[in-house]
């Protein structure tokens, strides 16, 4: 009992101060954010009549409608096509074993290397010579490219753990790749997929930095990009600014609640298969 006791008692404290040092930057925010509008609250201190429409109001100031609805259309544009794509790239390397696939894949990788700093300026030339400039289609394909290394790094690290005996056994039996890969990959990549689609949310709905150069209209960004306008007009008053940048975080903070059992599973999955 005291040597179990002795063995859990480092990863117990470990975690608990892992999620205080997670939590209270969040506690001190909301804290701040119920504050009367007009003060500067500093540190945690909860008021005894909590101004709740605070977050009303910053909801109203920043247009987060407007923003919802933006950042849902990026999202909806750039997951589900770049997990399809990246899951049928990494079934052909895996599991097909297709000419040059290797070097495709290192290829990839090396796109692991590139900041979106570097690449930012060939993309607004780009997107501009497109016509693409302003628009949400202008800033889902760069997101969907720029998915690619890491997705299919992601996915092929899945079906390289699914034996080959699988896809032949069900070649065999008259399936060919395709119906293989539909009926039969998929169904198993889902804990994959899963946790890949909240990683890509997370990075699509907390675009920042693509959201502000290749898109003027405030209304057309993501709810990060456009929090760097709402930090502009209401930079003195801290109150709501910590309201709205709660209401901003508060989605992927919900997806990843939802969706932390699948991620946890594939995590699980690759550290004891990898």
């Amino acid at each position: 009992m005291l040597r179990s006791l002795r063995d859990t008692a480092p990863k117990t404290i470990l975690l608990t101060a892992a999620a205080l040092f997670s939590i209270f930057p969040l506690l001190s925010m909301f804290s701040a954010a119920l504050q009367p509008q007009g003060t500067a609250p500093a540190g945690i201190s909860f008021p005894t009549d909590p101004q709740w429409h605070n977050f009303v109001d910053a909801w109203n100031l920043a247009n987060i409608t407007t923003l919802v609805k933006s950042s849902s259309i990026l999202v909806l544009g750039v997951v589900p096509i770049a997990m399809l794509i990246s899951a049928m790239a990494a079934y052909a390397i895996a599991q097909l074993r297709i000419p040059f696939g290797n070097v495709f894949f290192l290829l990839l990788l090396l796109g692991l290397t590139l900041p979106y700093e570097i690449v930012v300026v060939p993309l607004y030339y780009q997107m501009q010579s497109l016509g693409l400039l302003n628009t949400q289609l202008g800033l889902i394909l760069p997101l969907i490219g720029l998915n690619m290394p890491f997705a299919v790094f992601w996915m092929r690290t899945h079906f390289q753990s699914v034996p080959l005996e699988i896809s032949e056994s069900s070649w065999v039996d008259g399936a060919g790749p395709w119906k293989a890969f539909r009926h039969i990959q998929l169904p198993l990549a889902v804990p994959a997929l899963a946790s890949l689609g909240v990683l890509m949310f997370l990075s699509t709905w907390n675009q920042f930095l693509l959201a502000i150069v290749l898109i003027d209209d405030p209304s057309k960004r993501t709810m990060a990009g456009a929090l760097q306008g709402f930090i502009g007009a209401h930079s003195t008053d801290v109150v709501l600014l910590n309201a709205g940048a709660l209401l901003i975080m508060a989605p992927t903070i919900l997806i990843f609640l939802v969706f932390q059992k699948y991620f946890i599973r594939a995590m699980l999955a690759g550290a004891v298969k990898g």
